[in-house]
């Protein structure tokens, strides 16, 4: 068991890596390649199917947001599924959500369940699903003042160290 979690482990490290480097064919590596990979994305309901909905996915995102980069705060694992508390920050410079690109600074937190194949696939991701509060991601996109940023997850460690 200890050791599905390492390979499990070590997947989701490479994957978060060539993410914050968008590699992207480093992240689309870390998936499973018969075809059968999926992304969800909770709050906005929506699944993207395949590789190529990986790709879809990130795309856009990373024109939203193309300097975004992922702090692990939190690191989870059961055979089968990892799951990653991260705060995302970045700048919002392309649209999102029909808001046209602000510049402004964003920060907020997402849950990420990593659901890994099994057999020959054991190491590999078959799903990423994603939770998070759209809506502070909204208040921050469109600049309002005030707008949350979380609870702070990510400064916890700097606090510990």
């Amino acid at each position: 068991m200890q050791d599905i979690i390492k390979l499990q482990r070590d997947t989701v490290d490479e994957h978060i890596q060539t993410e914050n480097a968008k590699d992207w064919q480093g992240v689309y590596k870390t998936f499973v390649q018969d075809g059968g990979a999926y992304f969800d994305v909770g709050p906005l309901a929506t699944r993207f199917l395949g590789l190529s909905g990986v790709n879809d996915f990130n795309q856009a995102i990373t024109v939203s947001f193309p300097d975004f980069q992922i702090i692990v705060t939190g690191e989870y694992d059961t055979p089968g599924c990892s799951i990653r508390e991260v705060t995302i920050d970045g700048h919002h410079l392309g649209a999102y959500g029909g808001v046209p690109a602000s510049g402004n600074h964003v920060r907020f937190e997402l849950a990420a369940f990593f659901l890994f194949g099994s057999g020959e696939n054991a190491g590999k991701i078959l799903c990423e699903r994603i939770y998070f509060d759209n809506e502070i991601l909204m208040r921050q996109v469109r600049g309002e003042a005030g707008a949350p940023a979380g609870i702070g997850l990510a400064e916890i460690p700097r606090i510990l160290a």
